[in-house]
């Protein structure tokens, strides 16, 4: 690998550890379309670019997600009752929408990614949080959210957490709750979500060497190496900065990469 792909990988996975230690965000909106765009760079062909930039995404978010349920549980604030509830949905979620990613094309794949990261840029501006307004459902209600946050997270490549905490705190879970059960989500999410990229990426052509499926192994470890020391940075800071403007500002970066994203796959 040039050496400046290696730099690329590095301050990508910098910018992303310290954007979610900061603002408590997957790095699947950053991550996903510049991923594109590097390897558009390299020469991937373009059947295969957003498929290689949603695995790769997934898998280096394992880490990070690891290390936020750590420190998540370490202060209580796991509903492990309702972790074991919601995971097995979420793991035929997640394995199902891998499944269905393979099967689309790169540009179907892309609008979807652009319209969530709109729709998730726009919570961010408009400061939208579901009303509490319920309590927890049953076996069966908890498994059809968990299908759906599975299944749309493997599809934009993110660990679930806007989804989750959402839901939790509309069924009336104190928020510190509802965050940490959500970093406990996101391991399986991740973990599902790079074992399915692998598996139905696994007899493509043309994907770049060192690659198992959908997922560019160097890319992985570059980026999750620095991530998990720049996110301590960032959530140390979380404290210090304007964190409401600088989501504003993160949700207007949000919609410039999906539409770079756009320009890249669509136009070359």
């Amino acid at each position: 690998m040039a050496i400046e792909w290696i730099v690329a990988y590095l301050l990508l996975g910098a910018v992303v550890g310290f954007m979610a230690g900061l603002l408590g965000i997957g790095g699947g909106g950053i991550m996903v379309p510049i991923l594109t765009t590097i390897f558009a760079a390299q020469g991937i062909p373009q059947e295969h670019l957003i498929h290689l930039a949603l695995g790769t995404s997934m898998a280096s978010i394992v880490i990070t997600a690891f290390s936020s349920l750590r420190a998540h549980n370490r202060h209580q604030a796991v509903l492990w009752p309702v972790v074991w509830k919601i995971t097995p949905a979420i793991l035929i979620g997640t394995l199902s929408a891998t499944w269905l990613a393979a099967l689309l094309p790169t540009k179907a794949l892309g609008i979807f990614f652009s319209c969530f990261m709109a729709y998730v840029a726009l919570q961010m501006i408009l400061n939208i949080k579901p009303k509490p307004s319920r309590q927890l459902p049953g076996t069966v209600g908890i498994s059809i959210a968990g299908l759906s946050i599975g299944g749309i997270s493997a599809l934009v490549a993110i660990g679930g957490g806007s989804l989750t905490v959402s839901f939790l705190t509309w069924c009336n879970v104190r928020i510190q709750h509802a965050i940490g059960t959500s970093a406990a989500v996101g391991m399986p999410i991740a973990l599902a979500g790079s074992i399915g990229y692998m598996i139905n990426g696994w007899n493509s052509a043309n994907t770049p060497d060192y690659s198992v499926g959908y997922v560019y192994f160097p890319a992985v470890i570059l980026i999750s190496g620095l991530s998990y020391f720049t996110a301590p940075i960032g959530a140390r800071l979380a404290h210090k900065m304007p964190v409401a403007m600088l989501k504003k500002v993160f949700a207007c970066l949000l919609i410039v990469l999906s539409l770079k994203m756009l320009q890249t796959i669509f136009f070359g």
